[in-house]
């Protein structure tokens, strides 16, 4: 995105989305991530709500709108908001450069709230370590080893002058890929089976929408969120502190 000013990312697009549709709905593992490839793919908010706002227009105009049917799930939307962050795209190449304001912007978050927030994370790893350190050793090491990164990292908030954000969302999606690679290759089988068919079973209304490379990037967002709770492991990035 624009900078690492906007945290709230997730709950705007879905609180428009629930107003566009008129009622609140369970937040689907699907849903989650597909708003997560939109913010890893750095596309502007106001992308993603014109493009919910497209789709929505588009839905009124088909036959299941008639039938009396509602839209869903965000992903009958991700064509139109690819589309809206291509435009928003070809119009900032348009535009002339980009006036700073003179006034520095507000850190997003303080520093008790970020040192809190890898506290508790910290915490949330050990736990679940000791629950497992009887049968998985490997993810138990790799656990350990991400709290006491962790725990190295929060000092780094007590220094003085400005936070680099974008710096330490860097050190923390390093920790969590490393982390997500280790879950993949430590689950049981039957653990990805699971999460296999309930992606498929979500994906298969809407796979001939899609590109290749974003249903590959969806897939990979949805497992990864599902073997965090599988294992009860919080996530990590910055994007997750709201």
């Amino acid at each position: 995105m624009e900078s690492f000013n906007y945290f709230n990312y997730y709950t705007e697009i879905e609180e428009y989305f629930w107003r566009k549709r008129g009622a609140h709905l369970l937040v689907s593992p699907l849903d989650w991530a597909i708003v997560e490839t939109w913010q890893k793919a750095g596309i502007p908010l106001n992308a993603v709500l014109k493009g919910i706002d497209r789709a929505f227009e588009s839905w009124a105009r088909s036959r299941r709108a008639a039938a009396g049917r509602q839209l869903k799930s965000l992903a009958y939307c991700v064509d139109s908001v690819l589309d809206a962050a291509a435009e928003a795209l070809e119009a900032a190449a348009g535009s002339g450069p980009e006036v700073k304001s003179a006034t520095p912007a507000a850190e997003p978050f303080s520093h008790p709230e970020l040192k809190g927030y890898l506290q508790r994370n910290a915490a949330r790893l050990r736990a679940s370590a000791e629950k497992r350190r009887a049968s998985d050793r490997a993810i138990v090491a790799r656990l350990e080893e991400t709290a006491k990164r962790l725990d190295e990292i929060a000092p780094m908030l007590e220094l003085p002058g400005a936070l680099d954000l974008e710096d330490l969302e860097r050190r923390l999606s390093v920790l969590e890929e490393k982390l997500t690679a280790s879950l993949a290759a430590e689950a049981p089988e039957e653990a990805l089976l699971a999460i296999r068919r309930e992606m498929d079973g979500s994906l298969a209304p809407y796979r001939r929408k899609m590109s290749a490379e974003h249903l590959a990037q969806l897939e990979r967002q949805y497992q990864q969120k599902r073997l965090f709770e599988h294992f009860e492991i919080p996530r990590l990035s910055l994007f997750y502190l709201t």
